[in-house]
Parts: C-alpha cells; sequence; structure tokens
C-alpha cells in the first residue's frame, strides 16, 4: 500500500521503514483524553494505524444482547474478547511503523476500575506481545463519546487514567505522557519522540 502524507519526509520515513522489522506504538488514555482526535489526525497524517478501538464496538454488541449496559459480572467475558481482537490487531503487522488505539495492557487498568483482578490470559498476552513505545495522552476537559459516560462519570476520570497509567507501569513500560494541546500538536510531538519528520511541517 502507498503511504501519502502532508509532509513528503514523512512518507519518506515511513516508506523506509516499512520493509523493516514492526515498530509498534500506543497512543492511549482514560476517558475525555482526545484519543479520537489524535488517531484521526495519525491517519489523515497517511502514517498507519489502527482504525477503531475494539472495545467499543464489542462493548455495542454486548450491550444490544443483554438489553443493557454491561455490569462488573459481564466484564469477564467483554474483556477476554476485546483482549482477542488486540491480540489479533498486534499480530498481524509484520513490518514497519503501526499506531494502535489503545494497547494489551489497557486492560489492566479498566479490569481495576472494575474491582477485579488481571485474568491469566491479559497476564500472558501482555508478557509475550510487546509494544516500542506508549503514549499516555492527559485528559482534556470534555467527553468525546457517549460510552464514555457510561465507563467513568466525570468526577472518576483522573481515576481510570492512573489506573490506566498503573497498569502500563505494572506491565513493564515506561509511558510517554502526551499533555493536553491540539490533536496536530500533539501528533507532532509524538513523532519527534520517534525521530520521525513532524506531520504539520508539510502542511
Amino acid at each position: 500500500m502507498t503511504v501519502t502524507s502532508i509532509n513528503p519526509d514523512l512518507s519518506t520515513a515511513l516508506a523506509a521503514a516499512a520493509g523493516g522489522p514492526p515498530r509498534r506504538y500506543v497512543i492511549t488514555g482514560g476517558p475525555s483524553s482526545g484519543k479520537d482526535d489524535l488517531i484521526t489526525a495519525v491517519h489523515n497524517a497517511g502514517i498507519p494505524c489502527m482504525v477503531d478501538e475494539p472495545g467499543r464496538e464489542i462493548y455495542r454488541k454486548h450491550r444490544e444482547r443483554l438489553g443493557r449496559h454491561l455490569r462488573k459480572e459481564d466484564r469477564r467475558e467483554y474483556s477476554l474478547e476485546v483482549l482477542e481482537a488486540f491480540v489479533a490487531e498486534y499480530t498481524a503487522h509484520v513490518h514497519g511503523v503501526r499506531f494502535y488505539n489503545r494497547g494489551i495492557p489497557d486492560g489492566y487498568g479498566w479490569e481495576g476500575f472494575f474491582g477485579l483482578k488481571p485474568t491469566t490470559e491479559l497476564e500472558e498476552a501482555t508478557a509475550r506481545y510487546r509494544y516500542d513505545a506508549i503514549f499516555l495522552l492527559d485528559p482534556l476537559d470534555t467527553f468525546e463519546d457517549p460510552d464514555d459516560i457510561v465507563w467513568a462519570k466525570e468526577r472518576e476520570i483522573r481515576r481510570v487514567h492512573e489506573l490506566v497509567v498503573q497498569g502500563y507501569y505494572d506491565a513493564g513500560y515506561e509511558p510517554v505522557f502526551v499533555a493536553a494541546d491540539s490533536a496536530s500538536a500533539r501528533l507532532d510531538f509524538i513523532c519527534a519522540n520517534l525521530r520521525l519528520p513532524k506531520p504539520s511541517r508539510g502542511a
């Protein structure tokens, strides 16, 4: 697939990396972190990226089947299905740069939020499937998705964020924190951290 970007230098760098070993980078954060806008910016810059966070669509399917929002007792089945989707996304990528809309260790934070211990499957997958860098977005002031309201009320945003952060530390990562800013500025920061040309330079 031909990579296109607003920045020719970035396109060249991505093309050069495309034949090499996989480089996997996670973009994550709690609710109201601006992740959706940043993922859109990644796509618009022509950077290979996971399209949708599988957890949301799987959540909606479970909710439709149950006729209600998920409760604590529903979380295990849901979480294992989400984990399977993340593992499939991980193993499907074999060459070059790719960004991920959340990562496998996000499961630690969300399980902790619902008062559950991590499953053996989550721990095994976390140990086996490792990412090259984790970018954790600081929370913004507004919700981006209606399901965020279900998962975490406004007063709980900080708690979810802290649990996601702790989950990545527990998984052996040292996340790079991305301050609240515009999506384009955040993407420039991330690319600079990875020594990739900044997308905005070609605008």
